[in-house]
């Protein structure tokens, strides 16, 4: 804050003789002008020995005035021995303060005055910003870090903040932040792009605004606010803090997917039989393995953060489960959890997406057990299914259904391109159904058994394949319920 006109007269010992002392002083300006206001800019001290003011100075004060200066020093003993009557009654009626400079005071010794105190004051504010910049960091350093850096700057600022993650979400908040402002403003903002600060100012007091993250994509976003307005020194504290926000969201990242990376090698021990080195690895991070029996749960990729932090959970390597289900698109960007048995149900209901669960298992197990929990993930359509609840749903629920469907349509090609003759497939199904009794699929289908018997003699040729033989027989049924899907 700049020195007060009181305080340069108490520095100076100069002698008030209108208007009061409590105007900031940002400069120091010396004119003899009839009319300086062009060359000022508002809260000068301007200084004049009024060599070209006579007469009514009624203008001259009404134009200081106007101009937002913060006072007029007026030195004696040059071409006025004594500052004009006149000058003090016009400055008493506009409320202009008015000094009297004594002849043996110059004008530069004012100038540099004020110079001093304002550097002084500069001082001084960068002094309080170290400091507040000191407390922040300490804050930071405290076990919760990003809660307490954000509780550190409402403090420092005597107002509000509250902290948010990349959606917008709050995730802290101090007494009496205005959430909800903060939140409807960021879904304004919401596809467009976010300046490095945003000021909002309204009758509830001034709020700032600003993103938190190196990239392009926030990380997250803090908010503060108080009833004034901000200070420099404010202004400099909010940005150390949205430093610290940074650099903790940053390195928070960086350790989550060290640790990410970590575990996805113990995972990769325990599929390798390796279960003591794996158990001492963890161990060393402070982490541990569910106890047996435990339970294989198969995730989006995006969800290993949502539960990461309380249960084993890495990333899947490619072929993890051995099968082509693993290595395909139904295991692409997925998860795997391992959780006690228990507590499979709860962490998996706490889980979006599709969710596959494997039954119960042991670690000399851990293999089948991706398998099964990848399996039952590629036959969800949204929610949580159990791999023993695909016994339910035939073989073909165990398979890719995209490898299911390119198998029934190769195998099955040559009845679907026989044309507009009659329906091979369907006589084919009835024939299986009935475990090849000609008159139970002849009736089903309507039609004399000879003539079945014909169409069956055709499947036969078209396919290549002996309808007696009990394998193609049940290649072809698993083909007709893939086709079926």
């Amino acid at each position: 804050m700049a020195p007060s006109l009181r305080t340069v007269v108490r520095r100076m010992g100069l002698r008030s003789l209108a208007g009061s002392l409590d105007s900031a002083v940002r400069w120091v300006a010396v004119s003899e002008l009839e009319d300086p206001t062009p060359f000022l800019e508002g809260d000068e001290l301007l200084l004049t020995t009024g060599m070209r003011l006579e007469g009514d100075f009624s203008g001259y004060v009404a134009r200081l005035v106007a101009r937002g200066v913060a006072g007029l020093g007026f030195g004696v003993g040059l071409s006025h021995d004594e500052v004009p009557p006149a000058l003090v009654t016009a400055a008493e009626e506009a409320g202009l303060p008015l000094l009297e400079v004594p002849r043996e005071t110059p004008f530069i010794a004012i100038g540099k005055t004020v110079g001093e105190l304002l550097a002084a004051e500069q001082y001084e504010e960068i002094t309080r910003a170290f400091a507040a910049q000191g407390r922040l960091t300490r804050a930071a350093l405290r076990p919760e870090g990003l809660h307490a850096v954000v509780d550190r700057l409402a403090a420092e600022v005597g107002g509000w903040a509250v902290l948010l993650d990349e959606t917008g979400q709050v995730r802290h908040a101090t007494r009496g932040a205005r959430a909800e402002a903060v939140t409807g403003e960021l879904g304004r903002l919401r596809g467009t792009r976010m300046p490095a600060s945003l000021s909002l100012s309204g009758p509830e007091g001034h709020v700032v605004l600003q993103p938190l993250g190196g990239g392009a994509r926030p990380r997250g976003y803090f908010a503060v606010g108080a009833r004034e307005a901000f200070t420099p020194v404010a202004h400099t504290v909010i940005n150390a803090a949205g430093s610290l926000l940074t650099l903790a969201l940053e390195q928070g990242g960086a350790q989550r997917e060290a640790a990410r990376r970590v575990r996805q090698a113990v995972l990769e021990l325990l599929l390798a039989g390796e279960d003591e080195r794996a158990r001492a690895v963890l161990d060393a991070l402070g982490g541990r393995l569910p106890g047996e029996p435990f339970a294989v749960l198969a995730v989006p990729a995006e969800a290993l953060e949502s539960v990461e932090a309380t249960v084993f959970a890495t990333r899947l390597p490619q072929a993890a489960g051995g099968g082509a289900p693993v290595e395909g698109g139904a295991a692409g960007g997925a998860g795997v959890v391992l959780v006690e048995e228990g507590a499979a149900d709860e962490v998996a209901g706490a889980v979006e997406g599709a969710v596959g669960v494997s039954t119960a298992c042991r670690y000399g197990e851990l293999r089948a057990g991706i398998d099964q929990a990848v399996r039952a993930r590629a036959a969800s359509r949204g929610g949580v299914v159990r791999f023993a609840e695909l016994a339910g749903q035939g073989l073909v629920g165990l398979l890719d259904p995209a490898v299911a469907q390119a198998f029934a349509t190769a195998l099955l090609g040559p009845l679907t391109a026989y044309g507009a003759r009659p329906d091979l497939v369907a006589s084919l199904r009835a024939y299986l159904e009935c475990n090849g009794h000609w008159d139970a699929a002849a009736q089903r289908l309507g039609v004399h058994r000879h003539t079945l018997r014909y169409r069956m003699r055709r499947v036969a040729e078209l396919l290549g394949r002996d309808l007696d033989d009990p394998a193609v027989r049940a290649e072809l049924w698993f083909a007709l319920e893939a086709a079926r899907r």
